[in-house]
């Protein structure tokens, strides 16, 4: 059976959905309503029935919260996002970006072993089911500049400012 839970967190509350396989989605809430919609999309992505669960969703709702302690940014936890083969292989290509750091569009294309498909790299981001854990966040345009963020460039940038300022002084 899959789980999801609810969890506050300093940007706003967050959907955490999951099933044995992994963590299927973590994604921002921008309203109540949107607690459904998220609801449907992990059924989809689990093909199972959903239940909500704190237990279960408990090590993720832990490292989020280490996260936003500025106690962590690595992520120990199963991940079962579904996509095509060219999104499982941005993703991927994401979770290389450390902490603190930042990567163009191009840069996450040839990581993902497709140069010169930045916007293709873009679209896959921006379909990244998985926030902060699978940090989509941390690309930017070519020039440097705050570029598209499914969740809206306030908690991008936010994000970045966190990592930079809680998380990596720690990690040194």
């Amino acid at each position: 059976m899959a789980y999801y839970e609810v969890m506050d967190s300093p940007l706003g509350p967050i959907f955490i959905g999951g099933s044995a396989a992994g963590v299927h989605r973590i994604d921002f809430l921008a309203e109540v309503r949107e607690e459904a919609a998220e609801v449907a999309r992990l059924v989809r992505d689990a093909g199972e029935p959903v239940v909500r669960d704190a237990a279960a969703a408990a090590p993720a709702i832990d490292a989020l919260r280490a996260y936003f302690q500025g106690h962590g940014s690595e992520f120990a936890l199963p991940l079962a996002a579904r996509g095509t083969a060219f999104q499982c292989a941005v993703w991927q290509a994401l979770l290389d970006i450390p902490a603190g750091r930042t990567a163009s569009y191009g840069e996450v294309a040839r990581a993902a072993g497709f140069p010169g498909s930045a916007r293709a790299t873009g679209a896959a981001i921006g379909r990244n089911p998985i926030a902060i854990v699978v940090p989509c966040h941390r690309v930017i345009g070519a020039d440097g500049s705050l570029t598209g963020y499914a969740s809206g460039l306030d908690r991008k940038r936010w994000l970045l400012v966190h990592e930079a300022q809680a998380l990596v002084p720690a990690l040194r």
